[in-house]
């Protein structure tokens, strides 16, 4: 384990602790999110760092976040902050970005379902756009005629190239329903003719897939697209295309500390896989999400009860499918970390016994660990399921009903005393004999009240009125 990871680790075990003794998690909220903001802040910069090592000067190059990953808008407002932009896939995650104070000219829309509206506010606040099929391509084609628009626009294509080891992440299959295929018969010649026909297509875009994609089949995507792109300029007698968007989608190792592949060996692959990619023909944009905050999140939920089946021990937790659900229905394709933590949220102690740990929702399989070697955990101890800063704690299952928890960032604050506040439990100071971590709520915790009111609670009495 490296230096940064071993920090890393200090950082949450830290956090953890304080959480539990500043109220943050307890019987009234028991599952809660935490974010590790200098994990952020050293991800976004080791992003960029990667590709100012490659490109030539004076490059143009946009890393936008892909808002999927953590549809937080503190958190988008953070990476703002560390020179990234949003890439958006809904209207919901572009009102996101717009709250977070993320620049039109630095968000691009990516979706397969665009509507004539998402279009339109697009081409109107000057949003980059790539559309992702055939159907969509006429759409713009009367919109930019019909309005002048400051908004890039694209293609996506589908370079065809196979799939990863988890099927439903790899999006350049030979039928995935992103972008316009590249190898179908007569689709080559069909997009090289498609911008000769609209100069104001300017934009190439490709993006292979996300976890279980090897690095090296991203890399032959994006050198499917840069071939394609130096295709259309030779037809157009010019620099039509003046921008590479190649996606994000870099894989997270999920089994220990380490990060791994990082951005830096990734873009050293792409030097060596598409060698004229850097040399300054072309901008570039990025559109990584899971790789920039994984590392950074930890889902922090208590222990309810204990108990035995099958000569199995079953620890009963408040983390389950409502935060984890992707490693609960997908087990194999996702799985995660799990730490122990005593009551007191200092790293629990003991021999490894083998426990499933259980969540609190009403299905069988709902456990985000089986048969998992840990100290043997006890009502009132805590469980931490790591590397889940993207898609975990931010993308809530409201399965049962359960509300969604709060999610916190935190931050060492070395050698002073720390008032803690908009905490669920008791605000006040906290001098020496702990870990000094500041806290700062990212999402508040749902009261039952909003989640009743999500659920139609104001409407209760119309629906019974109907005859």
């Amino acid at each position: 384990m490296g230096p940064e990871s071993a920090s890393a680790r200090e950082r949450r075990e830290a956090a953890v602790r304080a959480a539990v003794r500043d109220g943050l998690i307890g019987a009234r909220h028991p599952v809660i999110g935490l974010l590790d903001v200098r994990g952020v802040r050293t991800a976004a910069a080791a992003l960029r760092a990667a590709f100012e090592e490659v490109t030539a000067p004076g490059t143009e190059v946009l890393h936008a976040f892909a808002v999927k990953a953590a549809s937080l808008v503190p958190v988008l407002r953070l990476l703002a902050g560390e020179g990234l932009g949003c890439e958006v896939a809904s209207p919901g995650e572009l009102a996101l970005a717009r709250a977070a104070g993320v620049a039109p000219g630095r968000t691009v829309l990516d979706s397969p379902a665009k509507t004539d509206a998402e279009l339109r506010e697009a081409l109107a606040l000057g949003i980059a756009v790539n559309a992702d099929s055939r159907q969509e391509l006429a759409r713009l084609d009367a919109l930019v005629r019909s309005a002048p628009t400051a908004s890039v626009l694209g293609v996506r294509v589908n370079p065809q190239l196979g799939a990863g080891s988890i099927g439903a992440m790899s999006t350049a299959t030979e039928t995935s329903k992103f972008g316009v295929a590249m190898r179908d018969e007569g689709a080559r010649a069909w997009l090289v003719r498609a911008f000769a026909e609209r100069p104001w297509l300017t934009r190439m875009h490709a993006h292979v897939g996300s976890q279980g994609c090897p690095p090296e089949l991203m890399a032959e995507g994006v050198r499917a697209a840069y071939e394609l792109a130096e295709e259309v300029n030779r037809a157009v007698g010019g620099q039509q295309v003046r921008t590479l968007d190649i996606g994000g989608g870099l894989p997270v190792n999920f089994a220990s500390e380490e990060v791994t592949p990082t951005f830096r060996e990734y873009a050293r692959l792409l030097d060596v896989t598409v060698p004229a990619l850097f040399d300054g023909r072309y901008g570039l944009v990025t559109e990584f999400g899971r790789s920039l905050l994984a590392k950074s999140g930890t889902v922090l939920a208590r222990v309810e009860y204990t108990k035995s089946a099958g000569g199995r021990r079953i620890a009963v937790t408040h983390a389950g499918a409502q935060v984890a659900a992707r490693t609960v229905f997908a087990p194999a394709a996702w799985p995660l970390r799990v730490a122990a933590f005593d009551a007191l949220g200092r790293p629990k102690e003991g021999a490894p016994v083998p426990q499933d740990v259980a969540g609190p929702c009403c299905f069988a399989g709902d456990l985000v660990a089986a048969d998992r070697p840990l100290p043997l955990l006890e009502p009132g101890d805590h469980v931490a399921l790591l590397d889940t800063g993207a898609y975990y704690f931010s993308n809530h299952f409201a399965y049962n009903s359960l509300p969604r928890p709060g999610v916190y960032g935190y931050a060492s604050a070395e050698g002073r005393t720390e008032t803690f506040t908009d905490a669920p439990g008791e605000s006040g100071e906290h001098p020496g004999g702990g870990p000094n971590v500041r806290f700062v709520p990212v999402r508040r915790p749902q009261s039952l009240g909003e989640l009743v009111e999500e659920s139609g609670g104001s409407l209760a009495a119309d629906l019974s009125a109907l005859r």
